[in-house]
């Protein structure tokens, strides 16, 4: 089977993506210097014999582990900062060189690895590309309104560049390259104080806090199970005959940030209130992703229910 390097693979998603590839036969190498990202998340592949843990920062050299990991069939990279919430110590608010650079000089250091190792290159980007869109849902030709020196620029500024180098490489070098935009994912293994809108109020809610929302709460938001984007990122770092593909993956049910957090409250039979907070500045009023071209070319859409993927994501908490 293949040999994959997954960067960031002891965050959230990134976690799940190794016990995936691992469950389907691969040999995976993961690397996180651990920022946002938690040991304990992939404590469970530690002893196994197909995965190999190394606590690198891919923003400095990979000379260390090149020579050490052999031959590789793919690259997937998740490394980077992705919550926006300046409460949380793992926001990109907190880290916006560290964010910046992630994507641009680690992203160039693992395409230069995926150029020598002639390795299938996948570029994890954001639904944030799409800044505060003025049109929904989005699709991957619409190009964005963001704020190029915002707040949140740090963050979609760096993904937009993520991914002009990868096309650029790409293009030079003719290497196997695609670019999955993620859009709100969430599930077992987030972090408590990630400071997510499904994080947040999950854990308010269960310790009797005041749950959070800012804004209006009118705002909308579609979460995608983190089970289902997993599928999605390995059909598409996987599968052949996909490069220069730019593919959007996300749960297209959207829902009101207001309704989500009435949800909640309900499951988790809380009696918390829910106040309101002003909503953050290049807060997103609209996100939804326009996922045909993921139905067309994978043949993947989400199969997990809202409901269903709370009720885990709660339980998950519950026994955190």
């Amino acid at each position: 089977m293949a040999r994959i390097v997954v960067a960031g693979g002891a965050g959230f998603i990134g976690s799940h993506l190794c016990r995936k590839l691992i469950n389907d036969g691969h040999s995976v190498f993961c690397v996180d210097n651990l920022i946002t990202g938690d040991k304990k998340n992939i404590t469970s592949l530690l002893d196994n014999p197909a995965f190999s843990f190394f606590n690198i920062d891919i923003s400095n050299s990979l000379d260390t582990i090149t020579q050490r990991i052999g031959d590789i069939n793919y690259i997937f990279n998740l490394a980077s900062p992705a919550s926006p919430n300046k409460n949380s110590e793992k926001s990109y608010i907190n880290y916006p060189i560290e964010t910046l650079v992630v994507n641009s000089k680690g992203t160039q250091n693992l395409l230069d690895l995926a150029r020598e190792k002639k390795a299938v290159f996948l570029f994890a980007s954001t639904s944030e590309v799409y800044g505060d869109p003025k049109e929904s849902p989005q699709k991957e030709t619409y190009f964005g309104n963001v704020n190029p020196n915002g707040v949140r620029s740090v963050y979609d500024e760096a993904k937009r560049y993520g991914e002009a180098i990868t096309f650029a490489y790409m293009r030079k070098y003719g290497i196997d390259a695609r670019i999955v935009r993620i859009f709100n994912t969430y599930g077992p293994f987030m972090q408590k104080d990630d400071g997510r809108v499904v994080t947040a109020f999950i854990n308010q809610a269960l310790e009797g806090l005041p749950i959070t929302i800012y804004g209006d709460g009118k705002q909308t938001r579609s979460f995608c199970f983190v089970s289902d984007m997993v599928e999605g990122l390995v059909r598409l770092g996987i599968q052949a005959g996909l490069s220069g593909q730019i593919v959007n993956l996300g749960n297209p049910d959207e829902r009101n940030i207001f309704e989500i957090a009435e949800r909640i409250k309900e499951m988790t039979g809380s009696s918390s209130e829910i106040v309101f907070e002003e909503l953050p500045e290049d807060d997103p009023k609209i996100r939804k992703p326009d996922i045909t071209r993921a139905k067309e070319v994978l043949g993947w859409e989400p199969a997990v229910s809202l409901e269903e993927g709370l009720k885990q994501t709660i339980e998950y908490f519950r026994n955190f």
